[in-house]
């Protein structure tokens, strides 16, 4: 394992530390630490996968309830952590779990849509793991799960904010880190929240810019991510997903999210 993963695994273990007293109030009931319970594999995908600087590093908002908080991997659906990037290692258990949010690890059967859609693009444009990680590197801001009493996913940029700024230091320290040692020139965040965690943290450091995040919820993305996002990139100057452009839908489907890019991209 290279000196960068070996800093990026101890700068993992410090975040989690810093968040693990942190308290969280209603609707919030429950909080999962993926870094703690999920940590082998976790540091396998750094001892894999962050072994050198980066042109572009992708930034998650936090873990999804059947991704990252089951297999310890941004966007960790279970298929493509095994089967895509070769992970596979023990889980335990959240000291506090909640009964419809159980933690399976990689006996988890549920798929996590973001997940699946993100790594099937990479899998598409790359075919292995590895060509993609040479240059790129997928991460988090947030690493911890907020689950609510009904079960349902709470998201950090929610947070009251007095509870979301103790949250967002140790976060933003963490960001920090990891663009000191990725070094890359690109940190593109998935979805508006996490580029704007950027834009304040990354500073001059990288060029900061956003792609559509994968989430079922989304209308657009469920119309055609992977596109989508490849326009998004394409409209920044960042074409690693540009391959997705070529045909992988209708032509009239390609060139409805390419003029959505330029008109996200003009808006700001």
């Amino acid at each position: 394992m290279t000196t960068i993963a070996a800093e990026l695994q101890a700068a993992a273990r410090r975040l989690a530390d810093e968040v693990r007293s942190l308290a969280f109030s209603e609707p919030i009931t429950h909080v999962y630490h993926p870094l703690d319970y999920a940590w082998a594999p976790h540091a396998a995908y750094i001892a894999a996968y962050g072994r050198g600087r980066k042109d572009v590093v992708f930034l998650g908002m936090n873990p999804g309830p059947f991704g990252m908080t089951q297999t310890g991997v941004p966007f960790g659906e279970v298929k493509a952590v095994r089967d895509f990037l070769k992970i596979e290692a023990p889980v335990s258990r959240p000291a506090r779990e909640h009964p419809e949010r159980p933690v399976q690890g990689f006996a988890c059967t549920r798929a996590e849509v973001s997940g699946s859609r993100l790594w099937g693009a990479v899998a598409q444009r790359w075919g292995a793991a590895e060509r993609f990680f040479d240059r790129h590197y997928v991460a988090n801001y947030c690493p911890l799960t907020f689950i609510e009493a009904s079960g349902k996913n709470f998201t950090p940029d929610k947070l009251p904010a007095e509870q979301r700024a103790p949250l967002e230091a140790a976060c933003d320290r963490h960001l920090l880190r990891l663009v000191e040692l990725l070094e890359p020139t690109w940190v593109i965040g998935i979805g508006a929240w996490a580029e704007k965690r950027a834009q304040k943290v990354v500073g001059a450091r990288a060029r900061i810019g956003k792609i559509l995040h994968p989430s079922p919820a989304s209308p657009i993305a469920n119309n055609g991510w992977a596109e989508a996002a490849a326009a998004d990139l394409a409209a920044l100057g960042v074409c690693p997903l540009a391959g997705l452009l070529q045909e992988t839908g209708p032509k009239t489907q390609v060139e409805k999210v390419r003029r959505a890019a330029g008109r996200r991209a003009s808006a700001g």
